[in-house]
């Protein structure tokens, strides 16, 4: 017999695990910390972080409930569900705190959402890029279709109604479509009527609408309403949100959904919850503390967002218009801190000055060439050929938090040295990108 500590023959696994690509956001400003490391001149325009610092009132909050430590509900604690309510009513979307769900993140919650409702998702051309890869993962068809012009986040309703018609005939089982208001990557927010005739199609097509609400709070415009399907179908209409983008809270991971009320709403609550329950059994209980402070607005909370508003319309505003003065088409972001623009006019130029012919080629050079991080559109599901790219200018506010205050607060913050330094290289990037290009083309209104 042989002795207990004889060390036997390795033998790994003879099978490969599945491979699951990193998500493009993510490996971008992985990317882009490693060309930092090296000291090189970069400029982080990729990733989707809020870039501002965490308000005080916060992490006060969390720093006081961090002793509990116990698990929780799997819906989450009352407290957070009726902040969470009051927060959707304040909005025009009367909520009762058991059709409320929390979890850790919104991302967990609208794998959850896929897993609990089966059947395969439509979702717009762009989008974000977790919508068709956790439909993936789930185990379902993601089906791209197009937004309207100039209306982000939203499925053409008539695109949509013929794509869901022809899904079926081919037997698939075509149950969901998700919507984002604003919309990532493009920074817009689709029309009223737009999303009243995709509640439409919903109700035609018998579809679950998931809108992701989770840049609601950052329209530039303080005006500008946006149009939740929540409103115009509300019997199947799931709406989430966040802390990450408004309150810049992106690493304290918690999320909460809003379900539709009656019989449907209920039984998707059921199994939206067994599977939380295997998965993350329940957000953690500081962040539900934190949360449910965050949600009921105390004023110091609505101050630091609507600041942070401001600051990301400007940045945003400069950084198009700088790619618009370099020839690209651009349409003027509503929202959030994204810009879409397109290199469709200059294709002839960057194909006989780089060879570039794709998205991907032409961020691929950006990066490697002038340290420039950006995101292919064909990473949010646009066609490969498109020369479109998601610029996110929002970690230009500052290399630290007495910089991002600083950007908070300022009146203009494009004109600080810092951002302006960045607004210049960016220039100088287009300008060599496009050297040979002379007329620019206007920021769209």
């Amino acid at each position: 017999m042989p002795a207990q500590n004889q060390v036997t023959a390795v033998r790994p696994p003879s099978f490969e695990p599945r491979p699951v690509p990193l998500s493009a956001t993510l490996a971008v400003n992985e990317a882009i910390a490693r060309k930092r490391r090296r000291g090189e001149r970069v400029l982080p325009l990729g990733f989707g972080e809020a870039g501002i610092p965490i308000h005080p009132a916060l992490t006060r909050e969390l720093g006081a409930a961090a002793g509990r430590g116990g698990y929780g509900p799997v819906a989450g604690s009352a407290a957070l569900r009726a902040a969470a309510a009051g927060y959707w009513a304040r909005r025009g979307l009367p909520t009762d705190p058991s059709t409320v769900v929390a979890g850790p993140g919104s991302k967990p919650l609208l794998f959850a959402l896929l897993t609990a409702l089966g059947g395969d998702v439509v979702v717009a051309a762009p989008s974000w890029v977790s919508y068709a890869a956790q439909a993936a993962l789930a185990g379902v068809e993601p089906i791209r279709v197009a937004t309207p012009p100039g209306e982000g986040g939203v499925p053409s309703p008539a695109l949509l109604a013929d794509a869901v018609v022809r899904a079926r005939s081919r037997g698939r089982d075509v149950r969901a479509v998700v919507v984002t208001l604003p919309d990532n990557p493009t920074g817009t927010i689709a029309s009223e009527a737009t999303v009243r005739r995709l509640c439409a199609v919903a109700r035609e097509q018998d579809l679950v609408v998931i809108s992701d609400e989770i840049y609601r709070d950052l329209v530039h415009s303080p005006g500008t309403a946006v149009p939740s399907p929540a409103r115009y179908a509300p019997e199947r209409t799931v709406v989430t949100t966040a802390l990450s983008k408004s309150l810049a809270a992106g690493g304290w991971r918690l999320g909460v959904a809003r379900l539709p009320d009656g019989p449907f709403g209920r039984a998707l609550r059921d199994s939206l919850l067994g599977t939380a329950s295997e998965i993350w059994s329940s957000a953690p209980a500081p962040m539900q503390h934190a949360a449910a402070y965050a949600f009921a607005e105390p004023p110091e909370l609505v101050e630091h967002i609507d600041r942070s508003r401001r600051l990301h319309a400007a940045v945003t505003g400069a950084v198009a218009d700088r790619f618009a003065a370099a020839g690209a088409r651009v349409t003027r972001p509503e929202a959030a801190f994204y810009v879409y623009p397109d290199f469709g006019p200059l294709r002839d130029v960057l194909e006989e000055n780089h060879g570039i012919r794709t998205a991907a080629g032409l961020t691929q050079l950006l990066l490697e060439r002038y340290g420039v991080g950006v995101l292919p559109g064909s990473s949010f599901g646009d066609a490969p050929a498109a020369l479109r790219m998601r610029v996110a200018p929002s970690l230009l506010y500052g290399e630290d938090d007495e910089q991002r205050l600083a950007a908070l607060a300022a009146p203009a913050p494009a004109t600080l040295p810092w951002i302006a330094d960045a607004l210049g290289r960016l220039t100088e990037v287009l300008a060599d990108l496009t050297a040979s290009v002379t007329a620019p083309e206007p920021a769209l209104a």
